[in-house]
């Protein structure tokens, strides 16, 4: 794995190239991390470097976690996020994370979780067919048999049926980044990303290979 950066999403928009064609693009509000542990072979077995994200107040976080952000001198953070490095040497405690690690045109994997729609049912959450709407028929948004009687006599666990839909980390793949702006710490990456405004973010370099 290679370094990421964590951040907000702010929403969508749309820039314009030199030909005049528009660019859906997503506004991320990405970083500053400091780098809050960095683990080496001998202490834990592998390296990796450790980074949060998310100024809170001290009292939203409990003794242990302050006693272990306070080591690197850095502030409270809501959220932390490790990246196994073959080589943790460039970095170093309370050291910032910035978008500048990344650069214009890169491609990336974005991780969020996406907007809840609660309690919905089959056409909407695994996009079954509707049944027949006139000729007096009752089966409209019915979900048809759920199998067999007698025998097994039950559902078989993962059957696609009504429920929570939503609210699940999905990482979209190979999303290439637009613009940076380093002085806003802001990264303008195209199409759409998991979440809505204000949700978190994890953004990683696309592993090439």
């Amino acid at each position: 794995m290679v370094l990421g950066i964590l951040g907000t999403k702010l929403g969508m928009t749309q820039i314009f190239d030199e030909e005049g064609r528009s660019i859906p693009v997503t506004v991320v509000a990405a970083g500053p991390c400091p780098v809050t542990q960095i683990k080496t072979f001998e202490t834990d077995g592998y390296t990796a470097v450790q980074v949060g994200y998310g100024n809170v107040k001290e009292k939203a976080l409990t003794k242990p976690e302050l006693g272990h952000l306070q080591k690197a001198s850095v502030t409270p953070v809501r959220h932390l996020q490790e990246y196994r490095l073959q080589d943790v040497s460039p970095y170093e405690m309370g050291q910032e994370i910035k978008v500048d690690i990344f650069e214009a045109g890169q491609v990336v994997d974005v991780t969020g979780k996406t907007i809840g729609k609660g309690f919905t049912g089959y056409q909407k959450r695994h996009n079954f067919r509707r049944g027949p709407m006139s000729h007096g028929s009752k089966n409209h948004r019915s979900p048809g048999s759920t199998g067999a009687g007698t025998t097994p006599g039950r559902i078989y666990p993962g059957k696609r049926m009504a429920g929570q839909s939503g609210n699940t980390q999905v990482t979209i793949r190979k999303l290439s980044i637009v613009e940076i702006d380093l002085e806003r710490n802001l990264l303008l990456i195209k199409g759409a990303i998991p979440g809505k405004a204000g949700s978190f973010l994890n953004i990683k370099p696309t592993k090439t290979w």
